[in-house]
């Protein structure tokens, strides 16, 4: 089956303020759903209802034509999720980590010292996480994106703490998972330029 992802009609209440209503969007495999809008517009709450973390005040999450709430395991299984905060474990060593992740997922057949390789942590493996800088994390957990045999890629700025070549990388990264046929919704206060079809949704 092709992956979709849909949502109609959501609304999103933090507080007394509503960050989104009746937001509705469809994304199909090989596309970029890119949230746009300044910080504290309501991007990561938006990425975290579609993860499931934040109840919607209306509306719905659809994966392949599915309401999300009647499918939650099998669409946890079908995402990764690159958040600000990478969710890897500080006393662990980087190989330790993503050892872990396996258990989470389905892993991909790709080699792991090439993925490695072209992240440009190889010679990290050994280190524990809480030593590395914030850059070198944030590649390892590009590694579990890589690594994780999933469609659906979930990325909250995805450049913050990389330099140049990195966010470079990112979108190397990004349009060859499309171009597989996979799926990513990203949220980015940055312009994002990709060779792939892309959907806007800008937040106020």
């Amino acid at each position: 089956m092709t992956p979709t992802l849909s949502a109609d009609d959501l609304t999103l209440i933090r507080g007394e303020r509503c960050l989104f209503e009746g937001l509705s969007f469809s994304l199909n495999a090989g596309e970029l759903l890119l949230l746009e809008g300044r910080n504290g517009c309501g991007k990561t709450s938006l990425m975290r209802a579609i993860a499931g973390m934040l109840s919607l005040e209306s509306g719905q999450i659809f994966w392949n034509e599915v309401p999300v709430l009647k499918q939650r395991q099998i669409f946890h299984g079908a995402l990764v999720w690159l958040a600000h905060r990478t969710g890897l474990k500080g006393d662990l060593n980087m190989v330790e980590n993503l050892q872990f992740e396996q258990s989470l997922r389905a892993q991909s057949d790709r080699d792991r010292e090439d993925v490695y390789l072209r992240l440009g942590i190889e010679r990290l493996k050994r280190l524990p996480l809480r030593s590395l800088s914030a850059g070198q994390q944030r590649r390892v957990a590009l590694a579990r994106m890589l690594l994780a045999d999933v469609p659906l890629w979930l990325m909250d700025e995805p450049f913050t703490n990389l330099d140049r070549e990195g966010r470079k990388l990112v979108m190397e990264l990004v349009e060859e998972h499309l171009a597989a046929g996979g799926l990513c919704v990203m949220a980015a206060h940055q312009d994002v330029d990709i060779n792939a079809p892309v959907t806007r949704v800008r937040l106020q």
